[in-house]
């Protein structure tokens, strides 16, 4: 089924959607603030939507622990880079915000989505998603964002995030959301260890077959850093075997840093899954050999 996201088209049952990360944040746990700037997120948008990434993710406060950021504040930091890009090419561009007046102010300056990492906490934010044209990203997590946390105890992980998903489509689409406007996501990390994380990568076919389009958010996450024994920067190698092995799972939509890379290993999984053509046959065709 041919899905429309914003101005582009998406065949999510041949096609795998590689979307950029660009926080405007000075605390981001990948980054460390490098497209705080507006400047430098607006450029680094550009650049990615350029590389070939269809998506573009914005974000303003990061899930983790740490400063309170008031709603006005988030709304200063992610809308004017949402304006930019929108403004200069069709990529699509999500903004990545638990609050329902951030996203409504995104929706209205051209973000085509919700990436809600909180699957709906806030009462509103249904009712926001379903008033616009939006899509909305709905998000295992447990508790508040920005606060400490006791340690993740999960009975059996992948039913649990099955049974928090679809409770939460359910509220959506009662909400007024159709159901081809939810993505979902089982939020690797998202307060979960990194036993609870690989065991979500290894089960992965069971959250794709609740129905919406599967996003995964694996880059750099810190379940590759304890597995792999990498710290943050040498978490390329491992975030892409992850990326892929979510892709051979049914995740049809990777929030990935490295979008060159990423892309190249997206498109080169959709290859080898026959999703694909290569891009030229050459090796071994030329009628000299064909003798």
């Amino acid at each position: 089924m041919i899905r429309r996201i914003g101005r582009r088209d998406f065949d999510f049952d041949r096609q795998v959607a590689v979307m950029a990360v660009v926080n405007r944040t000075p605390d981001s746990f990948s980054d460390r603030g490098a497209t705080f700037a507006l400047d430098r997120a607006v450029e680094a948008a550009a650049r990615a939507a350029e590389l070939g990434a269809d998506w573009v993710d914005i974000g303003g406060v990061p899930f983790g622990r740490g400063p309170a950021v008031s709603p006005q504040e988030e709304i200063d930091r992610v809308v004017p880079v949402v304006s930019a890009i929108t403004g200069s090419s069709d990529v699509v561009v999500s903004v990545d915000t638990n609050r329902a007046a951030v996203a409504e102010a995104a929706i209205a300056a051209g973000a085509a989505v919700v990436n809600d990492t909180s699957g709906l906490a806030d009462p509103r934010m249904a009712e926001v998603v379903a008033g616009s044209g939006a899509h909305v990203v709905i998000t295992h997590s447990v508790g508040p964002w920005r606060e400490e946390k006791p340690p993740a105890r999960f009975a059996d992980v992948v039913g649990e995030v099955r049974d928090f998903l679809e409770e939460r489509i359910a509220r959506a689409v009662s909400a007024g959301i159709p159901l081809e406007r939810i993505v979902i996501d089982p939020g690797h990390d998202l307060d979960k260890n990194t036993l609870h994380s690989l065991e979500l990568t290894r089960r992965l076919d069971e959250i794709a077959a609740i129905g919406p389009p599967l996003l995964v958010a694996v880059s750099n996450k810190d379940f590759i850093g304890e597995s792999l024994d990498r710290e943050q920067g040498r978490r390329l190698p491992g975030s892409l075997a992850a990326m892929v092995s979510c892709i051979e799972r049914g995740a049809r939509i990777v929030r990935m840093h490295d979008v060159e890379a990423s892309i190249d290993a997206a498109r080169m999984t959709e290859a080898v899954l026959g999703f694909r053509r290569p891009v030229r046959l050459e090796h071994n065709t030329h009628p000299r050999w064909n003798v």
